[in-house]
């Protein structure tokens, strides 16, 4: 499935989440597929659990 396609079911899920449950519906639909989003990049082995843990370091020197 194209990025496309699954960011146009993504959509059309929000958009029916804002339309029958209202606002706080949609944030629900919303939050929840980031954080499915996120699991599924782990699961890829696309994203590190470090990469949210890691300092802000440049060329070995704190700031």
């Amino acid at each position: 499935m194209s990025m496309a396609v699954a960011g146009m079911i993504a959509g059309m899920a929000l958009a029916f989440a804002g339309y029958f449950g209202g606002f706080g519906a949609f944030l629900l639909v919303a939050a929840l597929g980031a954080i499915g989003f996120t699991v599924g990049r782990f699961l890829d082995g696309d994203l590190d659990p470090g990469d949210f843990f890691r300092s802000r370091e440049r060329d070995g020197r704190r700031r």
